[in-house]
């Protein structure tokens, strides 16, 4: 099994301002519809909803398909449990900090790869692939947000 956590900062000086409404809102968006947050996934559809707070998607993330299972936690936390494909497992993006100075964005994952065995070369090479693909989702959802923040649409 894969384990990472990493938090970015998510106000920068120059940039527009990012509430924690602001970025709440954001990862609500990205959780709905990802293609303008995640720049490695391609297809995006809500296929199943259960209330306001969980519904399934279907994504195709670097060519591969995965069914995902959205729950919101207002106001701090989305998590995606990946119920089919390749790699299952969670996925959570946390809202941590009080104020703007303090903001991070931390994205986590525990997922479990097909075919690899735990702790194998091959899990690993997975391992440190993913860790890049999801920093670099994390600061593309954090640009989204900033550019929601200075009025433009995404």
């Amino acid at each position: 099994m894969i384990f990472v956590t990493h938090a970015l900062p998510v106000n920068s000086p120059g940039e527009p301002l990012i509430t924690r409404d602001a970025l709440w809102g954001g990862l609500v968006r990205k959780a709905e519809n990802a293609l303008p947050f995640v720049p490695a996934i391609t297809d995006c559809t809500v296929t199943e909803r259960y209330g306001d707070t969980v519904f399934d998607r279907d994504i195709v993330l670097q060519g591969e398909r995965f069914t995902e299972r959205i729950t919101l936690e207002h106001p701090h936390r989305v998590v995606f449990t990946r119920l089919a494909g390749p790699v299952l497992g969670t996925i959570a993006n946390e809202i941590e900090g009080d104020t703007p100075d303090t903001l991070t964005l931390r994205f986590s994952f525990a997922l479990v790869v097909a075919g690899e065995a735990g702790g194998s070369a091959g899990e690993q090479a997975h391992a440190d692939r993913m860790t890049g693909m999801y920093r670099a989702a994390v600061a593309a959802t954090l640009d989204a947000v900033r550019k929601i923040a200075a009025g433009a649409s995404v």
